[in-house]
């Protein structure tokens, strides 16, 4: 009941309950958030029963609401599970139970398992899963909480050039899409308001497009069941005949010319292809004018980022031929008959990315990991994984465009995070990328040279204060504001400059009580200058003497002369030992 007194609705969506343990505790069933059950049969591993039971016990656990809610988290781990197991077999001493892994068996482990993504993958798993056991003794715990580096990632961006022909490529293939769809779009509206003459050639293939439109098939005879297919004669006719491009290609993209969109939407805002396989219709928002912007609500899904951050929004305008959001409008386009067949088909279906299938219609369509499905009838959803390979394949590529694709977009073109933390784009995408780790060498060593010629330059930085500030940290030639951000940090941490160098930081700050010690510097380098080799006198302390000429000027003459005039002897004792090189360590 809710606090009116009415009885509050039910879910609208099935809820993910707890796993069913089968058969004395060796069958898992998982059931994900949609009620689908995946069966996890733990008597097929090669171990005895009793560390069957303790793996198929901890397997279970996780497959909570608040753990697993889909197939694709368990059988992430149930593959490594596997692989364990089938190491535990090969052992001449085998482990009965999980109390009696030892960390030696656990270190074989892990040294058995290649130094790639697939190895941190099953070493990470298995860990995570046999430390919910407390049963594990102290050595094999620490053994298993160990650190496991990840392994650096091979992927890199594309080049330039790469990139480009990839998004040509694309573009090209999706054009011509569009613009066959919207044509024939553009006849079917006018046969619908009745600008053909009836029984003419324009007229037929309006009917013809009307019932594409509609079934998603040209008329075709249905009477004679050897003929089921065949488009009847006087429709061919118009259409040009019976093929593909002649008859549903009018209407509705084609998959691959689904993944050609699914490139160009990664290229436009750098989204991954499962988000781009789970995209909902986008809705357009009213603008303040009939002449106004489309401006476009498009929702995005992520669940890897954990839940209670699966979803996010993103308002793309449409005001031209380079805005972000002309893209959506001309995919809407190109999917608007695709999407009203599979509305009538299923009402409610919401997906944006819908391509025509050019074999029958299958009676049973496979689910993605969140347990939708991925098509109904003869239109499928989404781009697979086998289909986007499929497509570079045809177009000459190694891989899929839609990893590598997006490192490059994120890391090289917006330069920014897509969907991640600043964190996880620095360590992920950006620092282990060998175009971005190249391009940022020529900034790295600018920087560094500003920074040197920050430091040798001859003017002085440092602040001139009436009076001390209690805050500040007395040094030999000034008081230092802020050691722990010092512009010169030293390899350790806070600042690595030489007190002298004090006059060049902005951190420094001189006041009254400074002036005494630092004219008489500025006199003892005076007098060193008749007594060294010039060059070397340069090399050590000229860029300091002109700093000092510098604060000499802002002083002035009568504050100067009063200065030399009040030097005291610790004055005289700290200079020498800082002209000596006592005070550099």
């Amino acid at each position: 009941m809710n606090r009116r007194g009415r009885t509050a609705p039910l879910p609208t969506t099935l809820v993910c309950r707890p796993a069913v343990l089968l058969d004395d505790g060796l069958v898992v069933e998982h059931r994900d958030r949609s009620g689908a059950v995946a069966v996890y049969d733990f008597r097929a591993l090669p171990v005895g029963d009793t560390l069957r039971l303790s793996l198929a016990r901890l397997f279970a656990a996780r497959c909570v609401p608040s753990r697993w809610t889909s197939h694709q988290s368990s059988r992430y781990f149930w593959l490594p599970l596997q692989a364990f197991t089938a190491f535990l077999a090969t052992l001449d001493a085998p482990v009965a139970d999980l109390d009696q892994l030892t960390a030696g068996v656990w270190q074989q482990w892990r040294l058995s398992r290649p130094n790639a993504p697939l190895g941190y993958r099953q070493i990470t798993t298995v860990r995570g899963l046999l430390l919910d056991d407390p049963r594990l003794s102290a050595a094999a715990r620490e053994a298993l909480a160990r650190r496991v580096l990840k392994p650096a990632a091979k992927e890199a961006s594309f080049q330039d050039a790469e990139f480009d022909a990839i998004v040509t490529t694309a573009r090209r293939m999706f054009r011509a899409a569009h613009l066959r769809i919207t044509d024939n779009a553009r006849h079917l509206a006018q046969w619908r308001s009745g600008a053909f003459a009836r029984g003419s050639e324009a007229w037929l293939l309006g009917e013809a497009l009307d019932c594409l439109a509609r079934t998603g098939e040209a008329p075709h005879d249905t009477r004679v069941r050897r003929q089921r297919g065949r488009v009847l004669a006087r429709y061919a006719r118009v259409l040009g005949g019976e093929k593909p491009e002649h008859t549903w290609q009018r209407l509705f993209l084609t998959r691959m010319e689904t993944v050609a969109l699914g490139v160009l939407l990664l290229a436009e805002h750098g989204w991954n292809l499962s988000v781009i396989n789970r995209l909902k219709v986008p809705q357009a928002a009213p603008d303040a004018g009939s002449n106004g912007p489309r401006i476009y609500r498009v929702e995005l899904e992520k669940h890897k980022r954990g839940a209670g951050r699966y979803f996010e929004t993103r308002n793309l305008t449409d005001d031209g031929a380079a805005s972000p959001g002309r893209l959506i409008t001309q995919a809407l386009e190109a999917t608007v008959f695709a999407r009203a067949a599979v509305h009538t088909l299923s009402p409610g279906t919401d997906r944006f990315l819908i391509w025509r299938s050019g074999r029958a219609p299958l009676e049973v369509h496979p689910q993605d990991e969140t347990g939708r499905k991925l098509g109904i009838g003869v239109f499928g959803f989404g781009i697979s994984g086998r289909t986007a390979k499929g497509w570079a394949t045809q177009q000459g590529l190694p891989s899929s465009p839609f990893r590598r694709g997006r490192r490059t977009v994120n890391t090289l073109h917006r330069r920014a995070p897509g969907q991640n933390s600043q964190a996880t784009h620095d360590r992920v995408y950006a620092l282990g990328d060998p175009q971005v780790r190249q391009a940022a060498v020529p900034v790295i060593a600018e920087a560094a040279e500003a920074v040197v010629a920050k430091a040798r330059a001859t003017v002085l930085a440092a602040e001139l204060r009436k009076r001390a500030d209690p805050a500040d940290q007395p040094t030999a030639t000034a008081d230092c504001h802020d050691y722990d951000n010092s512009p010169y940090p030293g390899p350790g941490g806070g600042c690595g400059a030489s007190f002298l160098m004090c006059l060049a930081c902005p951190n420094a700050r001189i006041h009254p009580a400074h002036h005494s010690r630092l004219a008489h510097l500025h006199h003892a380098l005076d007098s060193l200058r008749t007594a060294m080799e010039p060059g070397q006198w340069q090399r050590q302390w000229e860029n300091g003497h002109a700093r000092l000429e510098h604060l000499k000027g802002q002083l002035g003459a009568a504050v100067w002369t009063r200065a030399l005039a009040d030097v005291t002897d610790t004055d005289r004792d700290l200079i020498a030992l800082l002209l000596n090189g006592d005070l550099d360590s």
